[in-house]
């Protein structure tokens, strides 16, 4: 029997993915390349964006047509849809919350249902980097933001315990690993015991080993002053924190139930700066929010100018079924959310061609993930991309360059010799 599976969205949805692969492998499945040759497809689903979810079901009409023999399993924030199961249907063999992982041998005929629906962030992963690896710390949401999905799709916020979590990442560690990404919903809320998240930093900070420590994602409500202490005192812990405003309009964030204010997340950057000058900092933006006016859209983009994000990832707001903003009126017409995407794009090249100048000539160290017949990629502690000419193979080791050249967001640079 051979699976294949195909991963949409976020870090937790590739790192269940890899979870599902060992899962799968241990009723005996073997994978395969591509799904023409799989004799069963699961597809772990994202409904953050409409565009992920048209892409779920354009792949379902595509291996059906292809393979009508060939089975078809849906998880992710897809899966508990009603809409969803209705529209696809039978086309779908089996629909699952990956929370019910364990038990999903039985919904596919093979064994008997003698697993339990909670604990598969415990079931061993099939890692598909052999030096980078994310590390799932918890699953689950509790912030019920107005235009998201997750709450509904993931359930309440469950932690793995911290014995666990070093377990898992000392087992990486002593099987070479370079890169360790603690992920979760919200890294700030995590909780085993008495050990918050910052001290779950600092334990895996204290391991011995070579190697970096990367965390995502930050809520801005409870990041706290603890958290970036832990983060400036750290020897491995990369100065990245990619925090999510969302919007600089207090008003909108209200709406959106963020919990809160634009100054509030200002005076979060500047103690982080404060702490690690060095510290990127990267950001989610929604445009087109039900009654987002053009003066709350403008303090969106008069607090991106002010801050300096090293990177916003731009979204145009989408009403997503089941949330609370799904029943106001998307009263933002598709031109103007186009028009203000635009408008931010502009103003944070406009703050990079001024930011990265300085950068030039600088030294940078860089995992390299990826190579070609002409270079070599990564990314610096401060997750800057860069990429160097050369023939030789780095893959999966530290290299150290001068940077050489920029383009907003990418960077070129030479070995240092």
């Amino acid at each position: 029997m051979f699976y294949h599976i195909i991963t949409i969205g976020c870090q937790m949805n590739k790192a269940d993915g890899e979870r599902l692969a060992a899962y799968l492998e241990s009723l005996g499945f073997k994978a395969v390349d591509k799904p023409d040759k799989a004799d069963l497809v699961a597809l772990v689903t994202c409904g953050v964006r409409q565009s992920a979810e048209n892409r779920i079901d354009g792949l379902v009409k595509q291996i059906k047509h292809d393979s009508p023999k060939t089975k078809i399993i849906l998880t992710g924030c897809l899966s508990d849809r009603p809409d969803v199961q209705k529209r696809l249907g039978e086309k779908v063999d089996v629909y699952f919350n990956i929370t019910e992982l364990p038990r999903l041998a039985a919904k596919l005929g093979l064994s008997a249902d003698n697993g339990s629906t909670g604990g598969y962030l415990n079931l061993q992963a099939k890692y598909q980097s052999a030096f980078s690896a994310y590390v799932p710390i918890g699953n689950g949401c509790n912030n019920f933001c107005a235009y998201c999905v997750v709450p509904y799709a993931r359930g309440r916020e469950v932690y793995r315990g911290h014995e666990e979590v070093l377990a898992e990442v000392e087992r990486l560690i002593a099987g070479g690993y370079k890169e360790i990404i603690l992920i979760a919903q919200n890294v700030n809320s995590y909780a085993s015991g008495q050990v918050d998240f910052a001290d779950l930093l600092k334990m895996v900070d204290d391991l011995p080993g070579d190697f970096w420590i990367r965390f995502a994602t930050s809520h801005p409500k409870d990041l706290s002053v603890k958290l970036i202490a832990t983060v400036a005192e750290s020897k491995k812990v990369c100065p990245h924190f990619h925090i999510a405003l969302q919007s600089g309009s207090d008003a909108i964030l209200k709406t959106m139930n963020r919990q809160y204010t634009a100054e509030h997340f200002l005076n979060l950057v500047k103690k982080i700066r404060l702490s690690i000058p060095e510290a990127s900092i990267t950001t989610d933006v929604i445009v087109g929010f039900p009654s987002e006016t053009e003066e709350q859209f403008q303090r969106t983009n008069d607090l991106i100018k002010q801050i300096g994000f090293d990177q916003v990832f731009i979204s145009r707001y989408s009403p997503r079924p089941g949330t609370a903003s799904a029943k106001m009126a998307d009263d933002v017409s598709a031109e103007d959310k186009k028009q203000r995407e635009q408008i931010l794009d502009k103003t944070l090249k406009d703050g990079l061609s001024l930011k990265n100048k300085d950068i030039i000539g600088q030294e940078a160290v860089i995992l390299v993930d990826k190579q070609d017949e002409k270079y070599a990629y990564g990314r610096s502690a401060d997750f800057k991309l860069i990429r160097f000419a050369t023939q030789d193979n780095y893959l999966g080791q530290f290299v150290t360059l001068i940077i050489s050249g920029q383009k907003f967001f990418s960077f070129t640079g030479q070995l240092k010799i």
